[in-house]
């Protein structure tokens, strides 16, 4: 079995993987549901056995994911642990709905060097509640439905050396991760952000923030034109 990647010029063919089918904003990459640089930015709709699994926009200058993004319903680099990297999938395995869609998250696409005290520990923790949240709380025609979204930003490859893993692989500076459902039982939106700095640190859990404060920290929309509610804080923990 192999996993399968199939490569487009527009967000418009994997638009089913977006809430409301409309891609987020990524200042200067992704903007209007437009991609800027489509020599350096590539769309990938992450494919196991011709099915559709997820999508992926990828930096072929970093050689890194921009984010990948998935509907999330019911039914993890040559050397780089000698740096103290793990091989992070930005879709994770546990968020896949069957095993088709499991395999398919560990595409090179799909994976950025993650400091493994930062990913096994607080990214993994939140990565958990968020699911356990979505399995609880997001159910919409007595079915789980909720829209993911989780990304990375790129360090500056020009200012040092140590932003490259073997000299090539960009390691992201920020991971974040943001999801956004409806609540059929709370007649209501539910939605939530998080993101932390890819370094190992001592702190036990990521804070539970807004979708506004995620656009004003970072400048990235999750889900822009939609109803989602950016100013409500959800607590997962």
């Amino acid at each position: 079995m192999t996993n399968m990647e199939e490569c487009d010029e527009s967000v418009e063919e994997c638009k089913e993987f977006f809430l409301q089918q409309t891609p987020q904003n990524i200042p200067e990459i992704l903007e209007g549901g437009e991609i800027l640089d489509k020599n350096r930015y590539k769309l990938i709709c992450q494919t196991f056995e011709n099915t559709r699994t997820f999508v992926t926009l990828y930096d072929t200058h970093n050689k890194s994911p921009v984010f990948s993004a998935a509907k999330a319903v019911n039914t993890d680099y040559d050397h780089y642990n000698q740096q103290k990297f793990d091989r992070g999938r930005l879709f994770p395995n546990s968020y896949a709905c069957d095993l088709t869609e499991k395999i398919s998250t560990f595409t090179l696409t799909n994976a950025v060097p993650q400091k493994s005290h930062f990913n096994r520990g607080k990214w993994n923790q939140m990565e958990k509640c968020v699911k356990r949240f979505l399995d609880e709380n997001c159910i919409n025609n007595k079915k789980m439905e909720g829209f993911v979204v989780i990304g990375a930003k790129p360090s500056d490859s020009a200012s040092s050396d140590s932003s490259l893993l073997n000299n090539k692989i960009n390691i992201p500076s920020v991971l974040w991760s943001a999801f956004c459902c409806y609540s059929s039982s709370q007649k209501k939106w539910l939605a939530g952000a998080h993101w932390g700095e890819n370094r190992d640190d001592h702190h036990k859990y990521l804070e539970t923030k807004t979708l506004g404060a995620l656009y004003t920290t970072l400048g990235i929309e999750a889900f822009p034109g939609t109803r989602g509610p950016e100013d409500l804080t959800t607590q997962v923990y």
